[in-house]
């Protein structure tokens, strides 16, 4: 296939050079070769496509800050091509096993001799575009339930070609899988407009919207951005360290300490009029956190704070597996509040009156945030300011004594970066302990890794059965990784597809920096951040860990009897 670079064709929907353009992408390795195809593709589009495109390009239906979700499962989706094609189930599922893809399955179902030629790609089709297509998907937002949204999936399917549908599914899915990452998206934009590929990115993390910062910088207006409240921006986010010889090494100046909460993130926004809650996927959460809303509105200034949310009762912050129980419900009970109460621990400052304050030094955010007088539950997170080299581990005692989950170090002149991980913030956590465990499911991996096994779920014994407590996907190399491929795929026990049962004979110790009780594993619990520390290939699913060492770390660490 030939790159974006030819000439249009007017017979041709734009819709189906998206989907071109995407195949020329994922058929390179090349970064600069992505990035050139993109942009020669993003320069021609009229406003509406660009908008539109530069997000299907980062793999979501609509922008980061668009809470809209189309709730339309796997099932459906299947269902609508099998409908369409008539292929049996036994194809689709042979299908699938051989592809690994929804998207693919599509193409070539789609794309049999026994379907009429229609698609904005083929002679007769609507011609369709990147903004037509969101806006089915819009509509497909406004309607509730399976059966009612079928109608609208088989029609968007009808009016695609089996390119068109190949890529449209893998938007629907969020799972492009063409090797493009947010910043490639954001160079290629650069690059179509002319701009710097710093403009777009900064742009893009005020906005939280890759199609507007496009559509900006097209039309030369990047520096007009602003932050702007109840539209959320990216989180600024930290680097992990390892040692306090490489915390030193990195700052070269004075620096804050802070505890690392095990809580969520929350980003405050509040007028005069109005208060909103946003989580760190920049979906309003106002409505599971009454407390927090209820006293920000005692404020009456203007202003945007950066903050973690945890669970938190006399003056100490409560382990999370009990903050847990208040996230996800659309309005906890009375008895709930009173029982698991949250507190707001506010570290940032972006905004306050009207004035932006990101590009301002964080001791001077830090210095904005103590002079505001914080209504119960909200606080100012406690802070210590370094100026010379101390020992940083009585620091980290200190903080696991508070029952968090280590420190936070950020530089004192670093300015606020939305979305970025750079040096200028560390955060510093120690494993609270490692198991031995055994694999007992494995799965594909994303993007270099689709092709390779390299996610674990792993068990530990009890009474005589093997029940799972997790999933890693990090800590082994792509060689060893490679090697449990070949590994697993000869002692399958069952196949279905992205996943497979394994016979559990490979034993790997895991760290993780938490636990807590879940009914999402046979165990009853899930550990929080694991990770592998390496094959145990000396030992034997006869040495793995009991469920009982796990309850005595669970008890230790939450404090239960």
């Amino acid at each position: 296939m030939g790159g974006p670079d030819r000439e249009p064709d007017a017979k041709k929907g734009e819709m189906f050079h998206f989907a071109e353009t995407a195949e020329s992408i994922a058929a390179t390795t090349s970064k600069l070769k992505k990035i050139s195809f993109l942009a020669s593709y993003l320069r021609d589009l009229n406003e509406e496509d660009l908008r539109a495109a530069a997000v299907f390009f980062t793999g979501r239906p609509f922008p980061l800050t668009d809470a809209r979700t189309l709730n339309v499962g796997w099932s459906a989706l299947v269902s609508a091509v099998q409908q369409i094609s008539g292929a049996s189930d036994e194809t689709i599922h042979q299908i699938y096993l051989d592809r690994g893809d929804l998207g693919e399955l599509a193409e070539r179902l789609l794309g049999s001799p026994s379907r009429p030629a229609r698609g904005s790609g083929e002679a007769g089709g609507e011609r369709l575009s990147s903004a037509s297509v969101q806006e089915k998907l819009a509509d497909l937002v406004k309607l509730s339930g399976a059966s009612n949204k079928m109608p609208l999936v088989l029609d968007l399917f009808r009016s695609l070609s089996p390119l068109e549908a190949k890529y449209v599914i893998k938007i629907i899915t969020g799972d492009l899988r063409i090797g493009l990452k947010e910043n490639t998206v954001e160079e290629a934009i650069a690059k179509a407009f002319d701009r710097s590929a710093e403009a777009i990115r900064r742009a893009n993390m005020i906005l939280g919207d890759i199609g507007e910062a496009a559509v900006l910088a097209k039309r030369g207006e990047l520096d007009q951005i602003t932050l702007r409240l109840f539209r959320p921006v990216k989180f600024m986010l930290a680097t992990p360290a390892e040692t306090e010889d490489e915390i030193f090494a990195t700052f070269h100046g004075a620096f804050y300490v802070e505890d690392k909460y095990d809580g969520i993130r929350g980003q405050l926004h509040l007028d005069a009029s109005r208060a909103a809650l946003y989580s760190r996927t920049l979906d309003e959460v106002s409505h599971q956190f009454p407390e927090i809303f209820e006293a920000a509105r005692n404020l009456t200034v203007p202003l945007i704070a950066d903050g973690e949310i945890v669970a938190f009762k006399d003056n100490q912050v409560l382990p999370f597996g009990l903050l847990q129980k208040r996230l996800g419900r659309k309005k906890p009970s009375a008895n709930l509040v009173a029982e698991i109460p949250v507190g707001f621990m506010i570290f940032d400052l972006l905004s306050f009156e009207g004035r932006k304050l990101i590009d301002e030094p964080l001791k001077y955010r830090k210095e904005m945030i103590e002079a505001i007088p914080w209504p119960e539950p909200l606080r100012v997170a406690p802070f210590l300011l370094l100026e010379e080299r101390v020992q940083l581990d009585p620091l980290f005692e200190q903080a696991a004594l508070r029952r968090n989950e280590g420190l936070m170090l950020k530089d004192a002149s670093s300015l606020y970066l939305p979305g970025k991980r750079g040096m200028s913030w560390l955060k510093w956590k120690k494993a609270l302990a490692t198991l031995d465990v055994v694999v007992t499911g494995v799965e594909f991996g994303h993007g270099r890794r689709r092709d390779v096994l390299s996610d674990y779920t792993f068990a530990v014994e009890h009474d005589g059965k093997l029940l799972n407590i997790g999933k890693a996907y990090s800590g082994l190399t792509d060689v060893e990784i490679g090697e449990m491929t070949e590994f697993f795929k000869q002692h399958t026990v069952q196949d279905y597809g992205r996943f497979r049962l394994v016979e559990p004979g490979i034993v790997i110790e895991v760290a993780f920096n938490g636990i807590q009780k879940s009914d999402r594993h046979a165990s009853g619990y899930a550990l929080r951040f694991p990770r592998i520390v390496r094959i145990r290939l000396d030992k034997t699913v006869s040495d793995i860990d009991t469920l009982q060492t796990v309850e005595k770390i669970y008890q230790r660490h939450v404090g239960e009897s």
